[in-house]
């Protein structure tokens, strides 16, 4: 039944920068019926659940028909693509509907995935299918639920139709939140087209909606660069903390918030080797897990380049030279972002000189001992408890374990407060338990897709909104694939 509810949604991107996109209008699909509502999300957008779930709720999440306060457009945009420059790229298969301001006060986009072709669409079919739609419902609510600013998920919408891939598959639409869907991308396409009076809008919209207190600074251009390097430096840290690999990190995939955006070919590292790579199609290993923090800053050097026009409109190298100035204090913003991040994960409070050999040498210890990321950290808790069997029994080889499990050790002791119970209480909190382990993840599709059964992914979604803590008879998704289990591949698209 339709709805006497509607929402209330504002446009501040459709009106203040026109000629940034493409106006559309929904399109028609044969049977859209709503599979998943974030329910907790919705709350936290004061949204009616009951407006969600009618006919024209569903129209709406499906992009079908909207509420007359949307003004549904397809952004446009540009990027870098595995290296290589696209001048012209844009939502291929997206529409923002508009904005919604949430309880906290805080702007965020409403936005939909797989709603058909756009004027950007590049041949594509702007459809979605289920499989893909649901990995990042799960992928976006994980990250959150483990403390890395993300997008995520309002619903998803089976459309009733199918969707071509390597086979036919079910068609769906994703309706997803994020602070905004500005990229650095974005702002590469009006710097490609010599726009530099469209650059200025974009750049003072973006310092309105993200970084109010950049404004009115006659350096605001340079100050937005440094506020955005922090914000990609400390995501990435964070990813590179918790094992994460997002697969693709083209410049029209980072998001100038902060924010962790456009998941794909992702997933989490099982066992550890940075030169893990989980896209099909990244076969020389640029978006491998050890090389993000490389790639980050090579995405800024891009962003630093869109905005040299504006650094210094008079000497392009002296906006040159300032901008790389800041770029080379990259790798020592990383570096400290990571150490924060890995002491937390350590026990270490206090800083101390040699913490960061510590921490490195954990990791050089990792390398070709086929340990399990994740399981390694949780089990270094039970060592600081004095039981050192479950880190062992993780290595293949113990001896180089057991001399930097002296040397942690004897580090935790100087802590201000020594209490090795209350350092592994306080690594129990920064080291999750569950994670989406890929070879479950792809249990739980394949059930969604194949048979519409959703009950292995409603009892792993659930198990990630808690992450860091044990769950009774949970023990088979908290332990990696088996040792024998295919490599895990994803695809674009998914």
């Amino acid at each position: 039944m339709t709805s006497t509810e509607t929402i209330e949604f504002e446009n501040s991107y459709a009106h203040d920068l026109a000629g940034f996109y493409t106006p559309l209008s929904g399109r028609a699909v044969p049977a859209p019926s709503l599979l998943k509502l974030n329910q907790e999300l919705a709350e936290e957008l004061g949204l009616s659940q009951s407006f969600l779930k009618s006919l024209d709720g569903v129209a709406m999440l499906a992009g079908t028909h909207f509420p007359p306060s949307a003004k549904p457009l397809a952004q446009a945009y540009a990027g870098h693509q595995f290296g290589g420059f696209s001048s012209q790229l844009g939502d291929g298969r997206a529409l923002l509907i508009g904005e919604l301001i949430d309880q906290h006060g805080k702007r965020v986009d409403l936005h939909l995935k797989g709603s058909g072709p756009t004027p950007y669409s590049r041949g594509g079919d702007g459809k979605a299918a289920l499989g893909p739609v649901l990995r990042e419902y799960l992928m976006g609510e994980a990250m959150h639920a483990l403390n890395i600013p993300t997008s995520r998920a309002l619903a998803v919408v089976t459309t009733g139709e199918e969707v071509m891939r390597h086979s036919p598959l079910p068609g769906a639409v994703l309706s997803r939140v994020a602070a905004s869907h500005l990229r650095v991308g974005t702002f590469q396409y009006f710097a490609a087209r010599g726009e530099t009076e469209k650059l200025r809008q974009l750049t003072t919209y973006a310092i309105r909606r993200h970084y109010p207190e950049l404004a009115g600074q006659t350096d605001d251009a340079f100050q937005l660069l440094r506020a955005v390097i922090n914000r990609q430096v400390a995501l990435v840290a964070k990813w590179m903390a918790i094992g994460f690999i997002h697969g693709v990190m083209n410049t029209d995939n980072v998001s100038i918030s902060g924010e962790t955006i456009d998941y794909g070919p992702c997933a989490f590292m099982d066992r550890y080797d940075p030169a893990t790579v989980f896209s099909s199609i990244d076969h020389g290993g640029r978006y491998s897990y050890g090389n993000q923090p490389v790639i980050a800053q090579w995405n800024m050097a891009r962003f630093a380049e869109a905005l040299l026009s504006l650094i210094n409109q008079d000497d392009i190298n002296l906006a040159a030279e300032k901008a790389t100035a800041e770029l080379n204090t990259i790798p020592e913003l990383y570096e400290k972002c990571w150490q924060k991040e890995l002491s937390r994960k350590l026990g270490l409070l206090q800083k101390e000189e040699g913490d960061l050999d510590l921490i490195k040498e954990l990791h050089s210890t990792m390398e070709g001992q086929d340990v399990d990321f994740t399981s390694l950290f949780r089990a270094l808790a039970t060592a600081a408890r004095g039981d050192d069997a479950p880190i062992q029994e993780l290595f293949n080889n113990q001896d180089t374990l057991d001399q930097w499990l002296l040397r942690w050790k004897q580090r935790l002791g100087r802590e201000e407060d020594a209490d090795l119970t209350k350092r592994a209480e306080a690594m129990d909190k920064a080291n999750p338990i569950y994670i989406p382990r890929n070879h479950l993840v792809e249990e739980a599709l394949i059930d969604a897709v194949d048979q519409g059964a959703l009950d292995k992914f409603d009892t792993l979604m659930q198990l990630l909104k808690t992450p860091y803590t044990l769950q009774e008879d949970k023990e088979k998704y908290a332990e990696p694939a088996p040792k024998d289990a295919a490599p895990h591949v994803t695809y674009c698209g998914t």
